[in-house]
């Protein structure tokens, strides 16, 4: 940039994905600036407001990522905690609690490391449930949403305020709370003449389709399935390991193409976006059921099933929802990969054998400057620093929320 970025701020983003593995800590430095000039370092994006006017361009420099594990026992209370029928009231307070103290733990040992102070945390929290549909409880039609790790804790601890609990201003806009990461997809990927699809790979996969030079309301985003949610349990359970390192499990079994092909006709997969999913569709009864199918056949077949599961429902719901609406034929060229699943060799290989008859190149986020486990503490950093100023940063097409919102609630130190 020829001049100084405005309203310049370090935040601090903190991301718990539903895979339950830890903490994610991303430091990053955002602004803006309305002089445009030359392109610096820092990725350098801009974006039309939700609301009409023209957003000035933002400046996104990531200045550390470290990742946390979370100690066995968190882990498991968590990954209990989750969609549980039945659960202890004190447990889950005293949850909250905790998870705030190592959110703030790991905030500060990451500063320490990348020798940076941010000005402010934004923390997504470890969700314990999300219903973005609105059911029948107590004579209402109810949808809801649980981020857990108090942010009060992290604001005193580590001295900053803290944005958190983002979801819920946009499912009381009629959204479902989900996907958010579509607001920094936008900012960092739009590209004037080349259609991309911007897909993470967490827990949960989500994807975010960008038609060449797309205003935000022309965004396109839904959750496409399982991520690695469904891979790691079945690895855990099989193998005794959390995740299947760089895919090797996998790539020593055959896909069971019966066993796969059922899944995929289940109701999930064949509804129209917008759509979010979570543990509540592909957690503890799914892969119940997922192994049970799988009875019988060697233990690397049930993985490379599980892995293909996911190729080919991130496919399928690119072949069905986005390359096939109007006037979307040819119009997307890329896939941007990111989250943990981009470490997994099998089902990039997967990906890449599903995606070539599409002619979609498969990228990863890497490449644009934002290392692909990074990607969604980034996002959370930049949402904040928009909840600071006082900004929405939901994207509507993306959530089905009937208008943009200011999203989540700010905790002082």
């Amino acid at each position: 940039m020829s001049k100084k970025s405005s309203r310049e701020m370090i935040v601090a983003g903190v991301m718990s994905g539903t895979s339950a593995d830890g903490i994610n800590v991303a430091l990053v430095r955002v602004g803006e600036a309305r002089a445009l000039g030359p392109r610096s370092k820092s990725i350098t994006a801009s974006a039309s407001s939700l609301r009409g006017r023209e957003r000035p361009r933002h400046t996104i420099k990531l200045l550390g990522h470290a990742e946390y594990s979370y100690p066995a026992k968190v882990r498991a209370a968590v990954l209990a905690a989750m969609n549980a029928e039945s659960a202890q009231v004190a447990d889950l307070a005293r949850l909250n609690f905790l998870l705030g103290e190592l959110y703030a733990d790991a905030v500060l040992a990451t500063q320490r490391r990348f020798r940076v102070k941010a000005e402010l945390v934004g923390c997504h929290g470890q969700t314990l449930y999300h219903q973005g549909e609105a059911r029948r409880f107590l004579g209402r039609q109810v949808a809801a949403t649980w981020q857990t790790g108090e942010a009060a804790v992290i604001a005193a601890r580590v001295g900053l305020p803290v944005v958190s609990d983002f979801r819920p201003a946009d499912m009381a806009a009629g959204g479902k709370g989900a996907p958010l990461v579509p607001y920094l997809d936008s900012l960092l990927f739009r590209d004037p003449k080349i259609g991309r699809i911007v897909q993470n790979v967490g827990g949960i996969a989500n994807l975010t389709a960008i038609s060449a030079g797309a205003g935000a309301r022309r965004i396109f985003a839904f959750d496409t399935g399982p991520g690695n949610m469904v891979i790691d349990a079945v690895t855990e359970a099989l193998f005794g390991q959390r995740f299947d390192r760089d895919g090797k499990i996998a790539a020593e079994g055959l896909v069971l193409k019966p066993v796969l092909e059922q899944i995929l006709k289940r109701k999930f997969f064949r509804a129209e976006p917008p759509k979010t999913a979570g543990r509540e569709e592909f957690g503890r009864d799914f892969v119940r059921d997922f192994l049970l199918q799988c009875a019988g056949f060697r233990k690397e077949d049930v993985v490379a099933t599980a892995t293909a599961l996911t190729a080919r429902s991130i496919v399928d719901a690119v072949r069905r929802f986005v390359t096939q609406k109007p006037g979307s034929k040819n119009a997307f060229g890329e896939m941007i990969l990111s989250g943990g699943g981009a470490r997994n060799a099998t089902l990039i290989a997967m990906l890449t054998e599903y995606l070539t008859p599409l002619g979609i190149l498969l990228r990863f986020s890497d490449e644009f400057g934002v290392p692909s486990q990074a990607k969604e503490a980034v996002a959370f950093a930049v949402l904040a620093y928009e909840t600071w100023n006082r900004r929405p940063s939901n994207v509507p097409s993306a959530t089905g929320a009937k208008q943009a919102a200011v999203l989540g609630k700010i905790s002082y130190a």
